[in-house]
């Protein structure tokens, strides 16, 4: 049969025979060597075919029964489909296995590729059904990984006291000074990592060390009592800049994380507030005189306190034009950034805190009046701008 090259093959082709007598696997494949050797010239000798490596080992399968021989012939190939087939017709015209009469039919061409195929698919549907089970994440499992983008950071042991505080409290250039552990973890709700709690009236050792070494430092506390004495006490003996404080009666683990980030923002110097302990006493004694002779009222346009009527307590803002055309309304806590890119800026009109931050943008954006709630640490008043609290004002005619 000669040597021949080990081939991938695409097609099998698989023909049954039966002889009239008794032969061996031998005497078939001298048969179907024998007899197809020259039909279609050299490119169709089985000779050649297998030292090309288009066709690969022939198989023989027979058992002899009675003088008769019957079996299958199995021959992988690599041909193309014609010539594939046009093989298959010259296997099956071999009449005579030696001496033998002989008869060969055709079974099938079986395309290996195809059942390769159908074993690919299946693999892969098993591989795909393991994956799913496997990877795709339970609807629990989203909503944990969901979870967690608003679940705080995890609340740190600071100092030989082992204060409450937020993760970054020791490597932060400022940080913000509260009253517990549960204000420590209302603020990382709010994303404010840089708190640490002073855990009582009496403050500790750490505080003083870590309010001493840090650029900036804010005192965050309870609007009562407690945050009063707590205060007192900072100031005594750490470094505090700035003090904000929870709204009359209200606790500062009781804010919302949106009203936490509108105090921070709304905090007084602390100088300003010691100006305002010195004058107390001067104030509280003119209060007589005062409610007897009332402050005279400003005036402004029916438009304004319409507008001021109806923003007490929505914690919004409205700005208008000189014509008192409502340019926009939007959150306060979002008033200072938008002013900025707000146009012919006349007149702010805002539930909230006047502030020299507010101040020095609307004087840059050339605003001629701000009203507000309240005015709270403003040491540097622009000439150009009318700075006045819902107090100050009263209705009056159209003009502005």
């Amino acid at each position: 049969m000669g040597a021949y090259q080990a081939i991938a093959p695409k097609y099998l082709i698989r023909a049954s025979f039966t002889v009239d007598g008794v032969v061996e696997k031998s005497d078939v494949i001298g048969a179907l060597f024998g007899q197809t050797e020259g039909l279609f010239g050299p490119d169709l000798d089985l000779h050649e075919l297998q030292k090309t490596g288009r066709i690969g080992r022939i198989e023989i399968e027979l058992e002899s029964r009675k003088d008769k021989t019957s079996g299958v012939i199995t021959v992988p190939c690599s041909l193309d489909k014609p010539v594939a087939s046009l093989l298959a017709a010259v296997i099956e015209s071999v009449d005579r296995v030696g001496p033998c009469a002989a008869k060969v039919k055709l079974d099938k061409i079986e395309d290996i590729r195809e059942k390769r195929r159908e074993e690919i698919i299946g693999r892969a549907k098993a591989i795909l059904h393991k994956w799913v089970i496997e990877e795709t994440p339970t609807i629990d499992q989203v909503a944990e990984e969901i979870s967690k983008a608003i679940i705080p950071s995890d609340v740190v042991a600071f100092g030989p006291e082992r204060l409450a505080a937020g993760p970054e409290v020791g490597k932060s250039p400022s940080i913000i000074i509260v009253e517990g552990r549960a204000d420590v973890i209302n603020l990382l709700r709010a994303g404010v990592k840089n708190a640490i709690a002073c855990e009582g009236t009496n403050v500790s050792d750490t505080v003083v060390k870590l309010s001493k070494g840090a650029k900036e430092v804010t005192a965050l506390l309870d609007g009562d009592r407690g945050g009063d004495i707590i205060l007192e006490a900072l100031l005594r003996i750490a470094k505090v800049e700035y003090v904000a404080r929870a709204p009359q009666g209200r606790e500062v683990e009781e804010l919302s994380p949106k009203d936490v980030l509108r105090i921070l923002d709304q905090r007084i110097p602390v100088s300003e507030l010691q100006r305002e302990k010195v004058h107390g006493r001067q104030r509280r004694s003119v209060r007589a005189e005062e409610a007897e002779v009332p402050k005279p009222a400003v005036s402004v346009p029916d438009a304004l306190m319409a507008s001021i009527s109806e923003l007490q307590g929505s914690l919004e803002a409205v700005v208008f034009d000189s014509d008192l055309n409502v340019l926009e309304k939007m959150p306060v806590s979002e008033l200072a950034a938008k002013l900025q890119k707000i146009e012919n800026t006349h007149t702010i009109v805002f539930d909230g805190v006047i502030t020299q931050r507010l101040v020095d943008v609307a004087e840059e954006r050339g605003v001629k009046r701000i009203i507000g709630d309240r005015i709270s640490g403003v040491a540097k008043r622009p000439v150009d701008i009318e700075l006045l609290t819902v107090s100050d004002i009263r209705g009056s005619a159209k003009s502005s």
